[in-house]
């Protein structure tokens, strides 16, 4: 009898640059409602991931460092789950600065 071949632990078309990261990067555009293997587990995702942009592969809380490349690129401003979307509409860069008005339009 075969063996069947083990289930990867993360989706081929997620790549975490180091091992501390909480966030992966999608390799090719990710549709809402696939499902993806992140760290042995399916997700469903509820965003679209387009190329390159940055995927939770863990539970991050609101005011938590995003580690990519091994360090913080910044804090999360909502809970993030797995398999979240992320990117300014839920991420405070730490290296970019912000920029408001006080005055209004």
């Amino acid at each position: 009898m075969e063996t069947p071949a083990p289930t990867p632990a993360i989706d081929s078309r997620l790549l975490q640059l180091s091992p501390v990261d909480n966030v992966g990067v999608a390799t090719t555009t990710l549709e809402a409602g696939e499902t993806v293997m992140i760290h042995g587990r399916s997700v469903v995702l509820a965003d679209r991931i387009p190329t390159g942009q940055k995927v939770a592969m863990a539970a991050i809380a609101a005011g938590e460092k995003v580690i990519k490349y091994g360090l913080p690129i910044g804090t999360a401003t909502a809970e993030i789950h797995p398999g979240r979307y992320i990117h300014t509409h839920n991420l405070k860069s730490d290296y970019l600065p912000t920029y408001t008005r006080d005055v209004p339009y």
